[in-house]
């Protein structure tokens, strides 16, 4: 059963989505809360699974992973435990940040970040091509990020009136 979520609600959603690290004082100034309330009403968002944890983005070049990759992986087989089986080699993989099952050509493609192509080749070659009901990978190399905006889009409408 959905949500329902109302404006409050909306506008704390995209308050913590632009800044997951404020206190709680802060986001209830902002979306016109006191604090208790406001409290109440993210921790019934936690508990209904619409916020999922707490995270920082870091800057990967600055930390010494100059190189952002993609993978597109084809399986042999798309049998639901093979599929499965294939996932959870992928949780194993650090140098693997994202992995989406896909309609079309390839089964998944992964998000890979490398502190530089040598450390991508290796993994590329020794693990993911070398992976169990792996039939192709092709690669790409990103040249820059044009955008980075985790989260989801939630429109000035949705915080006004849901």
């Amino acid at each position: 059963m959905p949500i329902r979520l109302d404006p409050l609600d909306w506008r704390i959603l995209k308050e913590l989505q632009s800044d997951g690290r404020m206190t709680n004082v802060a986001l209830a100034a902002r979306v016109g809360l006191s604090a208790p309330p406001c409290l109440r009403r993210v921790r019934a968002l936690e508990e209904a699974g619409l916020i999922n944890g707490y995270t920082v983005l870091l800057d990967e070049a600055a930390l010494g992973f100059k190189l952002i990759a993609f993978a597109m992986v084809g399986l042999h087989n798309q049998a639901e435990s093979e599929l499965r089986a294939f996932e959870n080699l992928v949780l194993g993989w650090s140098l693997v940040r994202e992995a989406y099952m896909l309609s079309g050509e390839s089964d998944y493609i992964l998000q890979c970040v490398a502190p530089d192509l040598t450390v991508f080749q290796d993994f590329v070659l020794n693990e993911l091509t070398a992976a169990p009901n792996v039939a192709s990978v092709k690669t790409f190399l990103s040249i820059r990020r044009a955008k980075r905006e985790p989260g989801v889009p939630i429109s000035a409408t949705a915080v006004r009136d849901e």
